[in-house]
């Protein structure tokens, strides 16, 4: 019997208050892995109005002015005006760091003393830098092998940064969310159901004062500059009886951090897969590699999207999980709901055959305490907005699907066997 449902992510822009912060928080990073790339670091930040707080726990060689970063981050974003309660220029910062615990460092300390390639026995003895669960997820869905929800809703919030940045509707301000809910059938999409796009904006539009017309120019211009440049190359696309929302509440001005405060990882839905896979509740933001929580979330969805992109299954989910200061993860889970096109329990054998999970493995393999120094001192701050998977403007390691050709040879041999 066929099955319709609906299915709702959502995104944030670049200058909503908690994405303000983990970007702050990767910029950080990126620092002090470019000077030193043994740093160990877990910054936090904090946002309100007129007022940055970076706090945490970094251990590093590196020198470098927090405040600065923290000011040029902010500008960026597009937050320079005081009108809007919080300005690179005029926000104060305040730092209050410490070192890492000594009781954390003793498990994986030995992770960065050496940069070339490691032994089998080395990779074993470097155990991860906490314990906890991390899921990766791949589905056929769209050409980045993520699910549509959340695909599209990436895309409108970076087009919304893109023309308030060119200037193309100059009365965009930073902070803003987008939500698209999507019909499916028996699992696959077919239809847009509402596109939601709530955006900061100025009070008036030119001569434009009176709020009603102000909303309805807002409407327009979002819907022939944002909404319509983004279906243009996706076959599924609105239709008639697609809902289009813009600023529901009537208006949106007062934004930003004087909106809203903001905090560092509160943002773990919209950076992973806008709740279509399970999450194991870990951010990513701030954290430096040794962290599971990032680094095994990256190589948890390079596993995924290999199995995909091979086509052995339409849609894969792998959890990972890891004890402190032990190497191997406690667990691996392979899912494939159904889809597979062998048997799970033997595509999970293939993965423990052909994909490095130890913590310092994954960091070599995807060269994550090198990156900020080889790409000009920004790496870990440019994923830390419209997500950290299937982002095509971005060259990440962990979205390269360099595995399939050995995923379907393993398979062959599986299903070989299984004829004969």
């Amino acid at each position: 019997m066929s099955r319709r449902y609906l299915f709702t992510s959502e995104s944030v822009t670049e200058g909503h208050p908690d994405k303000i912060c983990d970007q702050i928080s990767d910029t950080i990073l990126d620092a002090l892995l470019s000077q030193d790339a043994k740093s160990r670091v877990a910054a936090e930040v904090v946002v309100n109005t007129g007022l940055v707080l970076l706090t945490g726990e970094i251990t590093s060689k590196a020198t470098v002015n927090y405040v600065d970063l923290v000011r040029q981050k902010i500008a960026e974003i597009g937050y320079t005006d005081a009108v809007n309660g919080f300005s690179a220029n005029s926000c104060a910062v305040l730092v209050a760091l410490d070192a890492q615990s000594p009781d954390i460092a003793q498990g994986v300390d030995a992770a960065h003393e050496r940069r070339e390639q490691m032994s089998e026995q080395e990779l074993d003895a470097i155990g991860a830098g906490d314990q906890g669960l991390m899921f990766g997820f791949a589905c056929n869905e769209t050409p980045e092998l993520m699910p549509l929800p959340i695909s599209l809703a990436h895309r409108i919030s970076r087009r919304l940064a893109t023309v308030r940045k060119t200037g193309q509707l100059d009365y965009l301000r930073p902070d803003g969310k987008t939500q698209v809910t999507v019909a499916y059938e028996d699992g696959r999409p077919v239809g847009i159901d509402t596109i939601l796009i709530s955006t900061q904006h100025t009070e008036t539009i030119g001569d434009i004062v009176e709020p009603t017309a102000v909303q309805a120019k807002i409407k327009q211009d979002l819907w022939t500059l944002v909404v319509q440049p983004v279906f243009a190359d996706i076959v599924l696309k609105p239709n008639d009886s697609t809902r289009y929302l813009v600023n529901p509440t009537g208006k949106f001005v007062i934004g930003g951090p004087q909106g809203d405060s903001g905090l560092t990882g509160r943002k773990i839905i919209v950076d992973t897969y806008g709740g279509y896979s399970r999450h194991g509740g870990g951010a990513f933001s701030g954290k430096d590699p040794t962290k599971v929580d990032r680094s095994a979330a990256y190589a948890a969805r390079h596993v995924a999207k290999n199995i995909v992109a091979a086509g052995l299954a339409e849609k894969c989910e792998v959890q990972l999980s890891y004890a402190i200061g032990v190497a191997r993860p406690v667990s691996i889970m392979l899912d494939t709901f159904g889809t597979g096109k062998i048997d799970d329990d033997h595509l999970l054998d293939v993965v423990k055959q052909q994909f490095e999970l130890r913590p310092a493995g994954i960091i070599q393999t995807f060269n994550l305490n090198a990156l900020p120094a080889e790409r000009g001192g920004r790496f870990y701050q440019d994923v830390a907005a419209y997500g950290h998977f299937g982002r095509t403007d971005l060259d990440l390691p962990w979205e390269q699907t360099d595995k399939v050709a050995v995923l379907q040879a393993e398979a062959s041999k599986v299903l070989s066997g299984a004829l004969s």
